[in-house]
C-alpha cells in the first residue's frame, strides 16, 4: 500500500516536471517564432524605407537647392526618375563622419565633411537637416533608428610617380577590380609663384584626356611644373560603360595659412560661399595675410571639365583676428554640380601657396555621405542596399535599420 502510494507520488512529480519543461520549451519556441517574424518585418521595413528615401524627392521638390526646411523627406533628384539622387539634397544632411566646426565670426556651427587637407564641405547647422528632423518626417521617430551610408562605387586614386619631370598615376577601380580602357578626363590647376593681377595668385589650367591600361592606370606627365616653387591640384574623372568616378591630388606649399570655404546660403538661383582665414577657424602659430583667386569647374555631358567664371568675390585678401578682411563672399551662379577651386598664397611670400577644393553638389568630388546614428551595439540591425546615380556618379546606398523597442528571447 505504502509502496504504491510512493509510486503514484513519484509519477505525479515526474509528470508535473515534464509539463513544466514542455511549457518552458514551448514558450521559448513561440518567442523565437515571434522574434523571427519581427526580424523579418524589420528587414521588409528597411527595404521599404530605403526606397522611400531614394525614390521620393521630398516636399518641396527643390528643397535641396533652397534654404527651406522640407516638410517631406526624400533624396531623389526631382528632374529624374528611378534611383537618381539630388547632389544638393545630400549636401544638406548633417554628416555623422566629422566633428562639427565652429566659426566665431558668424557664431555658427557647421556640418563637417573633410576628406584630407584642402578638401572641405562645411554646411551651417541652420541650413542643414539633422537626424531628428529626418526621423520625424519619415514617421519613424521613437520607433526605429537608422544610418544611411552612400559611398562611391568607382574609386579614382592618384599617386605621384616622380617629381622631375612631374608624373602622376591615375588608378581607377570598380568593386574590387581595376577598370581597364576607362577614359580619364582631367583638369590640372597650377599656382604660379609670381604674377597675378594686384598681387592675387595667378594660375594656369590644363585640360586633357587619357585612357587606363590593363591594370586600370593612366600615366599623366607635366614636365614644366617645379614642385619646389608651385602648388598644384589634379582633378580627374574616369568613365567606363556608364560608370563614372572622380578623384583628386594636391601638392601644397602652404598648409599654415590657407582658405576655409563655408557654405553660407543655398539660395534659390545661386549659392553663396564664405571664404575664411584658417587662423580664425583652427588657429596656428604663425598667422599671416593671404590673397586668393577662386574659380569654378564643372563636368560637361561630354565628360570634359570646363571652367566657369565667377563674379564679385572671385579675388580678394584674407586677414585674421579683428581685421575687416577676415572673410569674403563669393557667389556660385549655377546649380550644375561642380568644384569651387580656391588658389591662395601669402601676401609677403608669393612662393608660399596652396589650393583648396569644395564640391558644389556632393557628387562632384565623390564625397561619401554618412547620415544617422551608429548601429554598433544594437540588438538586431537589418540592412539593404541599392545602386544609385548622383549626377551620373555611381554610388552604393546602404541603409541600416533597427528597432528601438529592444526585444529578445527570454529563456
Amino acid at each position: 500500500m505504502v509502496s504504491s502510494t510512493i509510486d503514484h507520488m513519484v509519477a505525479t512529480v515526474v509528470f508535473l516536471g515534464a509539463i513544466l519543461l514542455f511549457i518552458g520549451l514551448f514558450n521559448q519556441t513561440i518567442q523565437t517564432a515571434i522574434l523571427y517574424q519581427r526580424h523579418r518585418y524589420l528587414a521588409t521595413k528597411c527595404s521599404d524605407l530605403l526606397d522611400n528615401m531614394l525614390l521620393n524627392p521630398g516636399v518641396p521638390l527643390d528643397w535641396g537647392k533652397s534654404n527651406c526646411t522640407p516638410t517631406g523627406f526624400g533624396l531623389q533628384d526631382p528632374e529624374f526618375t528611378q534611383y537618381r539622387l539630388s547632389p544638393f539634397s545630400l549636401m544638406r544632411l548633417i554628416s555623422s563622419s566629422g566633428e562639427p566646426v565652429y566659426y566665431p565670426k558668424t557664431g555658427q556651427y557647421y556640418s563637417n565633411v573633410t576628406v584630407g587637407f584642402g578638401n572641405f564641405l562645411l554646411v551651417p547647422f541652420t541650413e542643414a537637416i539633422n537626424y531628428s528632423v529626418a526621423t520625424h518626417l519619415l514617421g519613424i521617430n521613437g520607433t526605429y533608428g537608422f544610418r544611411l551610408t552612400i559611398t562611391p562605387i568607382v574609386t579614382v586614386s592618384i599617386s605621384k610617380l616622380q617629381s622631375n619631370p612631374l608624373t602622376l598615376s591615375v588608378n581607377v577601380k570598380g568593386a574590387g577590380f581595376p577598370l581597364s580602357n576607362a577614359i580619364v578626363s582631367y583638369c590640372f590647376i597650377n599656382v604660379k609663384p609670381t604674377g597675378g593681377e594686384q598681387n592675387f595668385p595667378a594660375f594656369t589650367t590644363d585640360y586633357g584626356a587619357n585612357s587606363t591600361n590593363a591594370e586600370g592606370s593612366a600615366i599623366l606627365s607635366f614636365p614644366t611644373v617645379d614642385e619646389t616653387k608651385e602648388s598644384y591640384v589634379l582633378i580627374a574623372y574616369a568613365h567606363h560603360s556608364g560608370l563614372i568616378g572622380t578623384g583628386y591630388y594636391e601638392h601644397i606649399l602652404n598648409k599654415e595659412n590657407y582658405v576655409v570655404p563655408f557654405i553660407s546660403n543655398f539660395g534659390n538661383e545661386s549659392g553663396e560661399v564664405l571664404l575664411a582665414h584658417s587662423w580664425d577657424v583652427h588657429g596656428g602659430d604663425n598667422p599671416a595675410a593671404i590673397t586668393y583667386n577662386a574659380t569654378f569647374v564643372l563636368l560637361t555631358e561630354e565628360f570634359t571639365l570646363r571652367e566657369m567664371p565667377l563674379g564679385v568675390g572671385k579675388v580678394g585678401l584674407l586677414n585674421y583676428g579683428n581685421d575687416p578682411h577676415t572673410y569674403e563672399k563669393v557667389s556660385i551662379p549655377t546649380y550644375n554640380p561642380g568644384i569651387l577651386v580656391v588658389t591662395y598664397r601669402k601676401s609677403a611670400n608669393p612662393k608660399d601657396s596652396g589650393v583648396v577644393l569644395m564640391p558644389w553638389g556632393m557628387s562632384s568630388m565623390a564625397f561619401p555621405v554618412i547620415f544617422g546614428e551608429d548601429p554598433i551595439g544594437k540588438e538586431w540591425v537589418a540592412t539593404d542596399i541599392r545602386q544609385v546615380l548622383v549626377n551620373n556618379i555611381a554610388y552604393q546606398a546602404k541603409l541600416a535599420l533597427w528597432s528601438l523597442q529592444g526585444y529578445q528571447v527570454i529563456g
